[in-house]
């Protein structure tokens, strides 16, 4: 994999405290649509960081809301990482840990560390928002711990709460003020079905799973910057191993949706064909509309591990994928059908002929075409529509030629008579080069 660059001055970047051979990072896409171009950018930095330091890379499934996910997305998101060359390690689900998550969730209440709330969504949003703290803050270990059972046995009180972590309400980060560790979902999960009626939410789940999973350094876009205390914070409250977090900015294309939310809203509404439709950003949607994944890894790898926020132009991407599809896309010569119009040559060959020309001519590995010439070509109706009498055309890979008259039937083009001038092309620059097709080529 090429060097990863910083910045443009072309230093190789290092992850803090990192040493060879003991680096573990991980890519942990949540299994609710499949993987998009920012999600590409994600993936690959993780690859290269686990190749630098010759280190381990888990791929795993934050699978904590059952209400968004399916196996369909499992699937296609390991399609995905395929498609873009990452090789991992091992794949682990977050599932795989709720049992031990929900001990956590437990100890935590035993200890006074987090605490059962009832409070209204919107009332706890706002409550927040003002550093209020909530009337069950301090609720006994006993009350907590009735709330947790009624909470795990899905009951209709156990809905009505949520676990939330005891951590400071005055703090200026918000996301340290008491944030939601669990709460209740009836949904059957993809994996576990309905075993379970409690989930964590990321904010609880992530930091004690790359603890456990010996991640040495969690890859954060720096959209999350605000949430790192948090990160932190509750690591230290479950009194697990610290994880360096390291940020990178979050991929943004101009005029692009990449939010899941949306695109599915997308999908559902049947505005597109599905995930993988041709104007998607998705992985699959751009790999169908041409995009080469060797133009992608080097469009994300240009950008580095930069935390500084970037939008990013399509044409960028698309002038890369250029330069390595033109040397070897096929190359064929075609008149579109629909009224194509017939150009009579006074003097050209009186009996069609062949040359053998190269398919391109700057590539000679794209091989060669053979090429019939004729005193009747075939022309598109769009060029025909803006030549002029007595104008000077080049007529691709043959030369110029000069139109003499312009038969029309009510308006519409019938007919161009012409004479070839192929030498005009060394005296005079045509603005208009057309490609055609011999009379002997049947249309």
């Amino acid at each position: 994999m090429p060097g990863l660059k910083e910045n443009t001055s072309g230093h190789e970047i290092d992850l803090p405290g990192a040493k060879v051979g003991e680096v573990c990072v991980r890519f942990a896409p949540e299994p609710s649509g499949y993987l998009h171009i920012g999600h590409a950018k994600a993936a690959l930095l993780n690859k290269y960081f686990a190749e630098r330091y010759k280190g381990r890379l888990i791929v795993r499934f934050d699978d904590t809301n059952p209400s968004k996910e399916s196996n369909e997305f499992v699937e296609n998101v390991l399609k995905d990482i395929e498609t873009l060359g990452v090789k991992y390690d091992v794949v682990t689900y977050t599932s795989d840990y709720f049992p031990k998550l929900m001990e956590m969730a437990e100890s935590l209440i035993k200890q006074g560390k987090a605490y059962i709330d009832d409070t209204p969504k919107e009332q706890m949003r706002s409550e927040r928002m003002d550093g209020v703290e909530s009337k069950r803050r301090n609720s006994t270990v006993e009350e907590n711990l009735s709330l947790w059972k009624e909470m795990v046995n899905g009951t209709r009180r156990g809905t009505q709460c949520c676990v939330r972590g005891k951590l400071d309400m005055q703090d200026p980060n918000k996301s340290l003020r008491d944030p939601v560790y669990y709460r209740c979902n009836p949904d059957p999960h993809h994996r576990v079905g309905s075993k379970y009626k409690v989930y964590p939410t990321y904010d609880f789940a992530c930091p004690f799973v790359d603890a456990l999973e010996g991640v040495t350094h969690a890859l954060r876009s720096s959209e999350y910057h605000d949430r790192n205390a948090q990160y932190y914070r509750i690591l230290q409250d479950m009194g697990l191993r610290r994880v360096e977090i390291y940020e990178f900015s979050r991929l943004n294309m101009v005029y692009t949706v990449l939010s899941k939310r949306k695109l599915l809203w997308f999908v559902q509404n049947k505005m597109v064909e599905d995930w993988t439709d041709a104007r998607f950003p998705t992985v699959q949607g751009i790999v169908r509309r041409g995009l080469k994944i060797e133009a992608l890894i080097q469009f994300i790898l240009e950008q580095g591990a930069s935390k500084n926020l970037n939008l990013m132009e399509w044409d960028k991407l698309w002038t890369i994928n250029k330069k390595i599809v033109d040397p070897i896309c096929g190359r064929h010569t075609a008149v579109l059908k629909e009224k194509c119009v017939l150009l009579t040559l006074a003097n050209g060959p009186e009996e069609p002929f062949v040359r053998i020309l190269p398919r391109h001519k700057k590539y000679e590995g794209a091989g060669k075409k053979a090429t019939t010439f004729a005193n009747r070509i075939w022309l598109e109706y769009a060029d025909a529509s803006v030549i002029s009498v007595g104008e000077e055309v080049t007529l691709m890979d043959w030369g110029n030629a000069i139109i003499r008259e312009i038969k029309t039937d009510n308006g519409t083009i019938t007919q161009l008579v012409g004479e070839l001038h192929l030498e005009g092309w060394k005296k005079t620059r045509t603005s208009l080069t057309i490609s055609t097709l011999a009379l002997a080529e049947k249309l």
